[in-house]
């Protein structure tokens, strides 16, 4: 599971970054890495109050190049989750350049193909459908390592109305994502 915060900026630099493992159907969070960063630009009011990560409490925290290589080494060609993926994707690609995950799953793909008609699919939302208990979630919601941990147990919950791996995978990986799978082909003369 992967969860990142921005600085509000566009594209957003980076200012939270959290990985957390699932372990025989649970959320590891001592297998998880989370990271705050000291973004090149400041963080925008609109973004602090969305995460509460405020120019001031990153001060101190190291710039993004120094963290690059634990990120990259957690995650390694792992397949990694996240709600609405290719945003999460897509900001952690644009810093890590080098980084290709084996597939990519989307928590919010696989809610709207699963529970058909919900009238909101925020995190929020699904984090209620379903009933998850996240009071053992780490820090605080709209941090990184809270959402990863949300997420891992949203994801669990998902994957339990599917029989194979196959069948979450042709479900839950957006087209064009690492991981989604390939057209079979079709059988020709030659």
């Amino acid at each position: 599971m992967i969860d990142v915060e921005g600085n509000g900026a566009n594209p957003p630099d980076l200012v939270e970054v959290a990985a957390l493992p699932i372990t025989q159907g649970k959320p590891n969070t001592s297998g998880a890495g989370a990271w705050l960063i000291r973004p090149p630009v400041p963080v925008t009011g609109f973004a602090a109050r969305i995460h509460g990560l405020t120019n001031t409490v990153l001060t101190d925290e190291p710039p993004w190049d120094d963290v690059a290589p634990q990120v990259e080494g957690l995650l390694g060609q792992a397949w990694i989750c996240a709600h609405n993926a290719h945003v999460d994707y897509g900001v952690l690609r644009r810093h890590l350049p080098d980084w290709k995950p084996d597939g990519v799953l989307d928590t919010l793909r696989l809610a709207r193909a699963t529970w058909k008609g919900l009238g909101s699919y925020s995190l929020d939302a699904l984090i209620a459908h379903a009933k998850i208990d996240v009071r053992n979630a780490p820090g605080q919601r709209h941090r990184a390592t809270f959402d990863a941990y949300a997420t891992a147990c949203l994801l669990v919950s998902l994957a339990a109305e599917y029989d194979t791996w196959d069948a979450l995978v042709a479900t839950a990986v957006p087209p064009g994502m690492p991981g989604y799978p390939a057209p079979e082909e079709e059988a020709t003369l030659w």
